[in-house]
């Protein structure tokens, strides 16, 4: 899939010098004025107004998870997916304050979901296979998860995508993947999860070991996304994929989303152009995971928030968005020392 650069000097020199005569000392407003200016980027807009957002959670069970690399049985799966359509999960509680249309798409949760509102019914299968077994996916299936991925996005309104995640053992997925393609050292990738112990982060390490050698042979990004899975993440990887087509803004959430956007970006390196990173997680393996989602080698990936969160759902994407719908008001709004009849610094 073709994704455009999104270089344009001249209406980058525009929008920064809107943003350095409004009324404020140059650089006053931060980081804040560096999102304007992505943003403004990203829409190809002097003017950009975020429109119609859309914050969808893709949902999937791993087969890894059955042996005990998460401290969750994955019945949490589908009872967090039911959670999330009864409107009582967090990202839920945040997408209500914030106006974001919530949907939840089941790519392969080992479970029957009767149909309703909010809920789009894409399974794969019912969950991936033990990774440590075999591949998590066919080939086929990695294909499928990730056209999910696409037609999602194309089927919705807007400009804005904001990526949420539900999988119980999917920061082992997310851990292998980094690792796999970042070339970084396993025991700096895995993390607690969904909160284990130091005995159940050892035994998970442990367990995470076996299955990178066990797929040792697939380097490229397809082969380890296909090897590793699951299909949340290749879902969310031809989300990515597609809304950076579509010059959507892609806000991206935590650990999970990130191995989606480190697939999407090994297969298109513009998609970052289109990324905001909205935070931090307290999952180990993230702040090296930003370090290779930098705009340029050398240059970590700068989160707008540092909470520890570490929930998933999307619920930090969710938790920064009045950040961007501010930054793109700053750009529309605010008045120039010109206009206001301001003075400026001499």
């Amino acid at each position: 899939m073709m994704v455009a650069d999104l270089h344009d000097p001249a209406l980058a020199a525009r929008l920064q010098h809107l943003i350095d005569h409004k009324t404020k000392p140059l650089g006053a407003l931060g980081r804040i004025e560096a999102l304007a200016l992505q943003i403004g980027l990203v829409l190809g807009s002097e003017a950009p107004r975020l429109e119609q957002p859309q914050l969808v959670v893709f949902a999937a069970d791993h087969g890894l998870a059955a042996r005990g690399v998460s401290a969750y049985p994955d019945d949490v799966t589908w009872q967090m997916v039911e959670n999330f359509l009864a409107g009582g999960a967090a990202v839920s509680v945040l997408a209500r304050q914030h106006g974001l249309a919530l949907t939840v798409v089941d790519c392969g949760v080992r479970h029957d979901f009767a149909p309703r509102p909010g809920l789009l019914q894409r399974k794969v299968a019912p969950g991936t296979a033990d990774a440590l077994a075999g591949p998590a996916m066919t080939r086929a299936q990695c294909a499928q998860a990730l056209q999910v991925g696409r037609d999602v996005v194309r089927s919705f309104p807007g400009n804005a995508l904001l990526l949420g995640e539900m999988g119980i053992g999917n920061t082992s997925a997310a851990a292998l993947l980094l690792a796999r393609l970042t070339g970084s050292a396993l025991a700096d990738c895995v993390g607690a999860g969904t909160g284990l112990d130091a005995a159940g982060i050892e035994r998970k390490r442990a367990i995470l070991a076996q299955v990178l050698e066990r797929h040792a042979a697939a380097r490229e990004p397809l082969d380890a996304l296909a090897a590793f899975g699951g299909f949340e993440i290749a879902a969310m990887a031809g989300a990515v994929l597609e809304a950076a087509s579509q010059r959507r803004v892609v806000v991206v959430d935590g650990f999970i989303t990130g191995a989606a956007v480190l697939v999407a970006r090994a297969l298109a390196p513009q998609v970052l152009q289109r990324c905001v990173f909205t935070h931090r997680s307290g999952e180990r393996g993230h702040e090296l995971m930003l370090r290779h989602l930098g705009p340029d080698a050398g240059t970590p990936a700068r989160p707008l928030l540092d909470l520890d969160l570490r929930l998933g759902e999307g619920s930090g994407a969710a938790l920064a968005w009045p950040l961007l719908v501010s930054a793109c008001a700053l750009l529309r709004e605010m008045a120039s020392f010109e206009a206001a009849g301001v003075s400026q610094a001499g």
